[in-house]
């Protein structure tokens, strides 16, 4: 700041003798986001320099001295912030001066339209206009010196050249669009479009672009026989002319691929493609947002999350690979949540990702999320900016959900945040979306659009080469659903889970952000007046493959922070280590022992949950003789090759999608089963990963996400309405003495960067995904959670006992049988309590006579529904008396 600051009273004093080489380009860019009507302009290019300093230089190089308008500007920007935001106030800030004295103020000379040849140089006029230098014609500047009131009514002239008719390009494929445009002023911008067919809307190619007569366009997979291309070209005076192809091309489908789709079929609503500029990088953010506390600031804790490597992320382009061969166009909806910027900008043409460049690998920035609009805002509680926003969508692109990344984006730099009370040199509005999980389903609740529900978990594809009909949860093929497992548990209403939410008083957990976002005491933003806040959201932004972070350092050191993404890392391990609860206990079995293992969801959506492929969760236990050797070990891990050991009492927690056997023979592509082809599969085979608190198997159907486990052998479903637990039973060796535990969590499996590895055949990306993979320790597991228990010999239940109950099996599965003897007739009646003590099962009470009697609790509540699996009480009260045991219901 010190040294800008310098550099601008130098110049004021005449003394100018060079600039930073970084700051021409910046001042030079916050005056056109400024006078963004001016971009374009001469005072923008010119034919023989575009690019020129001439708005602040003489020297349209850059640096030397400056016209009048650039010694003014350097007398006041040193008061201001050395960032964007801050150089748009200073230019603000005497735009109504006239700096140059030829009788006009700035803004008039640069945004008044109403003369024949603004927008106008501020600094330059007839008087001084010799002093330029470094342009080849100077006569190029004098048009544009002092606004004339003569109007322009002549519009330019334009004329496409190609494609005019009769051409037939292939989807994908790259192709000049060309044409000539004059006008007697000179023509200031140019728009291209194209459509698919004459009643089909106008797509923007270009927008603003400069009269070059030519721009590279990579033709969308959208087959037709009926496309045009349309060029618009402007004039300083605001005239248009325009033309369009003489007759008719055709786009063909772009070949190859398993799946006959097109970019029609991923089309989803929302704002569109070069509907809003570039977004800002998220670099220029954290100038402000960082720097000063890295414990609570934005800024370092966004660096150090995965959503702002989502455009980094190998494992992304490993995969997008794969999914646009397979299914043609599907790489867009890749493209679209992890590089918004590449996507906005129309770099996801071609869809395999090929256009995208290193600007676009700013992923999830700052930018996109505090520019996003509540779609759908059913209270009604937006800023009313956000009105005219999603009025200004195009037609039919109004989302009705949260989901697929349909995100609509304010064209104007207004950030909105949860506060109303917030100063800043940028507008800020305050907004309840940004508080609200809806903002997160925006990109956590994600469906293939090409696969439409048939049944209770039945999918096909729908009316291929167009838009699916809904694109509501509830009716496309699930990826990931994180959003509506969240929103049908029981965290919206509120769940008590201090451990999570930060400093949130009373440690309620009821949105997304309160566990992923939590509150901390901390400032905002650098500025030392910034006020101290108790609410302050930690941007930790944490999910569960902390060992990415690691990797996308390495492969981008020059554009990430070591630090911050060490800091991330750890921050997921840590969150990884709240969301479950372990617990081992060791009862009699036989003449044995058996380790029962409880593993509790504490989190507010499926455990794992977030995209399926590669990402499971195992229990590995280990049991060792009374000197220490192991016994018995299930769930084992060899870190070198990276196998998990399949072994019959393994217990994992995962999804397997896939594809049903009629459409593998429909594409041919095998029998069917269980894959990684993403863009392909239409079934889920497995899904047995553990509910939230709150669940219902009714709630979790209705969006494509009840557990699906074919292996379950007892009645009822496989977790219960309200169970986020689970139960594994071990069968323990008779010399057993000590049981370990751990919950192991990996993000990416060995058979996953196998797959995507082996199938890529269109570029490098599997092999660089898997080289990493194996460079950076394989996605060593995290441990999330460990128990033990240490026992000795356990005495085994003979054929009666004192108080006359025997069990006959336990741990059970379905039934459990046990028995009562009497001495003398007495009523007689059992119970079943759940661990917390509540009245699950019981039976009615009967007069029995002495002897002995056999009973049976089936499992089910006493409203018929499954109990599920855990720990129950069974009381069994008989005359005077009562006697009870702990049983374990297991799957």
């Amino acid at each position: 700041f010190i040294a800008f600051a310098a550099a601008f009273a130098l110049a004021a004093a005449g003394l100018w003798f060079a600039a930073p080489a970084a700051a021409r380009p910046t001042i030079r860019q916050s005056f056109f986001n400024v006078y963004t009507a001016a971009a374009g302009s001469r005072l923008d290019n010119l034919p023989s320099h575009t690019g020129h300093c001439g708005v602040c230089h003489y020297d349209l190089n850059g640096g030397g001295a400056r016209n009048p308008y650039g010694v003014r500007l350097g007398n006041v920007i040193g008061n201001y912030s050395n960032n964007d935001a801050g150089r748009q106030l200073a230019i603000h800030a005497i735009e109504a001066e006239d700096s140059d004295a030829d009788g006009y103020t700035t803004f008039v000379e640069v945004t008044n339209l109403t003369y024949a040849n603004t927008p106008t140089f501020p600094g330059l006029t007839a008087a001084n206009v010799g002093n330029c230098v470094n342009i080849p014609t100077l006569s190029e500047l004098t048009p544009a010196l002092t606004p004339q009131t003569a109007l322009d009514s002549q519009p330019p002239v334009v004329n496409v050249l190609s494609p005019d008719g009769g051409n037939s390009w292939v989807g994908g494929s790259a192709h000049a669009i060309t044409w000539s445009a004059t006008d007697n002023v000179g023509v200031t911008s140019v728009d291209v479009y194209w459509r698919d067919g004459a009643s089909a809307p106008w797509t923007p190619v270009l927008l603003g672009g400069t009269n070059s007569g030519s721009v590279n366009w990579f033709v969308p997979n959208m087959p037709t026989i009926a496309a045009r291309v349309k060029v618009v070209a402007w004039d300083a005076r605001g005239n248009s002319g325009r033309d369009s192809s003489a007759a008719n091309f055709a786009v063909t489908a772009t070949p190859g691929g398993i799946a006959p789709t097109t970019l029609r079929d991923f089309e989803l609503p929302g704002t569109q493609p070069l509907q809003v500029g570039a977004l800002e990088s998220s670099s220029t953010c954290t100038n402000c947002h960082g720097g000063y506390a890295p414990a609570v600031e934005p800024g370092h804790l966004f660096k150090g999350s995965m959503m702002a490597q989502a455009g980094r992320d190998p494992l992304f382009y490993a995969c997008l690979a794969v999914a646009d061969r397979d299914a043609p166009g599907a790489g867009d909806l890749c493209i679209r949540c992890h590089s918004m910027n590449g996507w906005m900008a129309g770099r996801s043409q071609p869809t395999d990702g090929s256009a995208l460049g290193s600007a676009d690998r700013d992923g999830v920035n700052c930018d996109l999320c505090h520019r996003l609009v509540d779609p759908v805002d059913a209270g009604n509680v937006s800023p009313p900016e956000d009105d005219g926003v999603l009025l200004s969508l195009l037609p039919g692109h109004t989302p009705v959900n949260y989901s697929n990344g349909q995100m609509v984006i304010d064209p104007q730099a207004r950030r909105r945040g949860p506060y109303s009370d917030t100063v800043a040199p940028h507008q800020v509005l305050s907004s309840a979306f940004h508080r609200s999980s809806d903002f997160c389903g925006t990109c956590h609740d994600v469906s293939n659009p090409v696969f439409v529900r048939a049944g209770d978990r039945d999918y096909v594809p729908g009316p291929l080469d167009e838009r699916a009909p809904s694109l509501l949860s509830s009716d496309v093929m699930p990826l990931e659903r994180t959003y509506s497992e969240w929103k049908h548990s029981a965290f919206p209403a509120g769940v008590y889970a201090p451990e999570f939410v930060g400093t949130k008083p009373g440690g309620m957990a009821s949105s997304c952000q309160a566990c992923h976002m939590p509150d901390a005491n901390g400032k905002g933003c650098s500025d030392p007046l910034a006020q101290t806040r108790s609410d302050l959201p930690r941007h930790d932004l944490s999910g569960g493959s902390s060992w990415m972070l690691g990797v996308v350092g390495t492969l981008y050191p020059g554009e990430t922070d070591a630090t911050a993404l060490a800091d991330g890392a750890v921050r997921s391990r840590e969150l990884l280590g709240k969301a479950a609860a372990l617990d081992v206990e060791v009862v009699p079995e036989g003449d044995s022992t058996r380790a029962i293992v409880t593993v509790t969801n504490r989190s507010g959506h499926k455990l794992p949950t977030g995209y399926p492929e590669g990402r499971r969760i195992w229990i590995e236990l280990t049991a060792y003789d009374g000197f220490g050797a192991p016994v018995l070990t299930s769930g084992a891990y060899d870190a070198s090759s990276g196998l998990l050991t399949a072994d019959p009492l393994l217990r994992t927690y995962e999804t397997h999608l896939g594809i049903s056997p009629g459409l593998a023979a429909a594409l041919g592509a095998g029998a069917g089963g269980p894959s990684f082809h993403f863009a392909l599969n239409d079934t889920v085979y497995l899904d047995n990963r553990i509910p939230p608190a709150g669940f219902t198997n009714t709630a979790f159907a209705g969006f494509g996400g009840e557990p699906v486990d074919p292996e379950h052998e007892g009645p009822g479903p496989r977790y219960a309405d309200g169970q986020n637990w689970d139960v594994a039973g071990y069968p323990l060796p008779a010399s057993a003495r000590t049981v370990k535990v751990r919950l192991l969590y990996q993000s990416t499996s060995r058979d996953y960067v196998e797959f995507l590895r082996d199938q890529n055949t269109t570029n490098t990306a599997g092999q660089e995904l898997y080289d990493a993979w194996v460079a950076n320790g394989r996605a060593q597991p995290v441990e999330m959670e460990r128990d033990s228990a240490a026992f000795g010999p356990l005495a085994v239940e003979p054929g009666g006992t004192p108080d006359g109950l025997v069990l006959r099996g336990n741990p059970f599965a379905n039934t459990l049988h046990f028995e009562l003897t009497i001495g003398r007739a007495e009523p007689v009646r059992w119970l079943v309590f759940d661990a917390q003590g509540r009245l699950v099962a019981s039976s009615a009470e009967r007069r029995l006579s002495a002897g002995r009697h056999v009973f049976g609790w089936d499992g089910r509540t006493a409203a018929g529904a499954d109990a599920g699996a855990g720990v129950f009480w069974l009381q069994v009260r008989h005359g005077d008396g009562q006697t009870g045991r702990r049983v374990v219901r297991i799957r």
